[in-house]
């Protein structure tokens, strides 16, 4: 019994209620010599002859006979059991919603618990949340803090950082390839009047002043980020703290990117679900893409490093 598939079960009903090799494989699409093969196997190792077969008929043996409804059986119980699988893992794609980063080994970790839609909304990080919290998304990647958390009726497990840098005029600067690091407190950071594109951005960006000794700029453009976003730059006379939503842009030739110590200053990326979220599909993404992200190995409390006091994922002071 070993070896039995159940795809050879299904064979054997087939050809059992058609009594027919060429109208059976016709029905399971596969070849006739394929679906002979498989019988004789499937008969192999049942140790039992299942049909009587001549060039003019195929008929079922008494053991044949006898094991036919036991098979059917079987074959329900292993359909009923996939498809509670399928419930279990969320037969309903899971909805993610983002703002700018994703991990790019998503689809691999999660292939195996849930099909997971991810929202092509791309929107801030508040909007995400509240998204999540009204039932628009399942789970969001965004940033987040205890009081959203707590407003929103949300929970969050860390599942990213990025460790923010300055970008300067290469002048200002030296060389490109040595360009040195610059003191939190000796940098620009950029508050946009626009709050509902940037109110994530700008409350972490009023602490980050407040705590740090940064300066705040404020501006109406919307250039926290993109091409305007260097033309600040040029204009400053400080290096300008970069947002996570510049981390990957390319740099123009004339501008350079700087180390940003003392303290060194991470944004952190949540996982955020409902706190009365009970599908096991959705937990079960949340796992699969959370478990082993460990705060030691993105340096958010290294000695030495920030986040707001309010971070669900800072240390407590």
């Amino acid at each position: 019994m070993a070896g039995v598939e159940l795809r050879q079960l299904r064979y054997f009903v087939a050809v059992a209620e058609e009594l027919n090799f060429g109208r059976a494989a016709a029905r399971l699409l596969i070849a006739g010599p394929s679906l002979s093969q498989q019988i004789k196997a499937l008969e192999r190792d049942l140790g039992v002859r299942l049909f009587d077969r001549d060039r003019r008929s195929v008929s079922l043996t008494p053991a044949g006979a006898d094991l036919l409804p036991h098979t059917r059986a079987l074959l329900e119980r292993a359909d009923d059991l996939r498809g509670r699988a399928r419930r279990l893992s969320g037969s309903q794609p899971v909805r993610l919603g983002y703002v700018n980063w994703l991990p790019a080994d998503l689809t691999r970790r999660t292939a195996a618990v849930a099909q997971v839609h991810v929202d092509a909304w791309v929107a801030p990080s508040h909007t995400q949340a509240a998204r999540v919290a009204d039932g628009s998304l399942d789970l969001a990647v965004c940033w987040v803090r205890n009081e959203d958390l707590k407003r929103h009726g949300l929970r969050a497990r860390l599942l990213g950082a990025d460790r923010l840098y300055a970008v300067a005029r290469s002048t200002d600067a030296g060389e490109p390839s040595a360009a040195p690091a610059v003191s939190v407190g000796d940098t620009d950071v950029l508050i946009d009047d626009d709050v509902t594109s940037w109110a994530s951005w700008n409350a972490y960006a009023e602490e980050l002043t407040r705590a740090t000794g940064a300066r705040a700029v404020r501006i109406s453009d919307g250039a926290v980020t993109g091409p305007a976003f260097f033309d600040h730059v040029r204009r400053c006379r400080r290096p300008v703290l970069n947002s996570p939503k510049g981390q990957t842009t390319p740099l123009p030739s004339d501008l350079v990117r700087r180390e940003v110590v003392a303290p060194r200053v991470f944004w952190t990326w949540s996982l955020v679900r409902r706190e009365s979220e009970e599908r096991a599909g959705v937990l079960g993404v949340v796992d699969a893409l959370c478990d082993g992200v460990g705060a030691d190995g993105l340096g958010i409390h290294a000695p030495g490093a920030w986040l707001p006091a309010d971070d669900p994922h800072a240390l407590p002071r």
